[in-house]
């Protein structure tokens, strides 16, 4: 919808989550963000991307909205971070920005807390781990998964679109807003209800090229798997508000449940 205002969430967060040998610490992330153009104060914010290991290089998976208004939005940043040794790393960070000319301007950073790996984890919860090649879970999506705090609800939904389609999603439970960004309503995902789903058989939702039947197919799928609030680009027709579409939901597709 505005992609100047998701650029420029992102180049924020790729100059704080990469570094040069030796440029590990705060204050070396308070330069760069200087450097990039941004209150050098936002370093303090970045939680787990300001790691200790000596360089890190950053790749932004994904960036969508988690809510776009008028004069404020919430993008979240969906990353993969590589360091000596690891190529597992990485997070999700919610990125606030307020309007502003000429640019918006970044106003804070939620950075996920998944939380640590549960002691057991539910059938559900192992098969989606299991199942990388039609259920593929960015870093932060996974280890919310690995915390045993996603509900069964959500992660059944997510076994069953993967017998239909290949499915890569965004944000599951951490790394989003706690409120439907700009309400006092709590949002389905840090309750652990909801997931979305940027890319739908290796096709993203957001790119024009995508069939809208691909999409409409798969929010009904996303219905009959149980979800009382599918969300996406396109309003369908359905029972209640079963469906519903505004611009936080053009890149992705929501999937939520109730119980």
């Amino acid at each position: 919808m505005q992609p100047q205002v998701k650029l420029r969430a992102v180049r924020l967060i790729e100059a704080l989550g990469t570094w040069p040998l030796g440029g590990q610490g705060v204050e070396a992330a308070r330069k760069r963000a200087a450097d990039a153009g941004y209150d050098p104060a936002l370093a303090d914010q970045a939680g787990a991307l300001l790691g200790s290991a000596p360089e890190a290089a950053l790749q932004v998976l994904e960036a969508q909205y988690g809510g776009i208004l008028s004069d404020s939005a919430s993008v979240l940043v969906v990353c993969r971070q590589y360091t000596p040794g690891n190529d597992s790393g990485g997070t999700t960070v919610d990125v606030r920005l307020s309007a502003a000319s000429p640019q918006w301007n970044v106003t804070a950073l939620h950075p996920a807390v998944p939380g640590p790996p549960a002691a057991s984890l539910t059938s559900a919860a192992r098969a989606v781990l299991a199942d990388a090649e039609a259920v593929t879970l960015p870093p932060a999506a996974h280890a919310d998964v690995l915390s045993g705090n996603v509900h069964d609800s959500a992660l059944n939904g997510m076994l069953t679109l993967a017998r239909s389609y290949r499915i890569m999603l965004s944000v599951v439970r951490s790394g989003h807003p706690i409120d439907v960004f700009g309400t006092t309503r709590p949002s389905d995902h840090p309750q652990g209800r909801a997931f979305d789903v940027w890319t739908i058989d290796g096709q993203a939702v957001v790119d024009p090229a995508t069939p809208r039947s691909l999409v409409e197919s798969f929010m009904r799928a996303a219905a009959a798997a149980g979800s009382y609030n599918v969300g996406g680009p396109y309003l369908l027709s359905g029972s209640g508000n079963q469906f519903f579409s505004d611009d936080t939901h053009h890149d992705h597709v929501h999937v939520g449940f109730d119980y």
